[in-house]
């Protein structure tokens, strides 16, 4: 093997190397962006559930819409 095959070699592994920390990077960015929007989810549901213990038993209940426009709000909030 030549040497400027050997630094053909080495360029594309290094290229490789990159683009697979790159990747990397990306699934724990998406990765962690989920995890927070749970953890949105689960703050929303809180509160909506907390809330709900001041009104009549009859008027209690808290949909997936409400923890989901809640866990919107919050997002929006959080990313402002």
């Amino acid at each position: 093997m030549t040497l400027e095959e050997q630094q053909t070699l080495e360029a594309t592994r290094n290229a490789n190397l990159v683009a697979l920390e790159t990747d990397r990077a990306a699934a724990n960015a998406a990765a962690d962006a989920k995890r927070a929007k749970l953890e949105l989810v689960r703050i929303a549901k809180e509160i909506l559930t907390q809330n709900s213990l001041s009104q009549p038993v009859e008027s209690r209940a808290v949909s997936a819409a409400d923890i989901t426009a809640m866990a919107d709000t919050l997002n929006t909030y959080v990313n402002s």
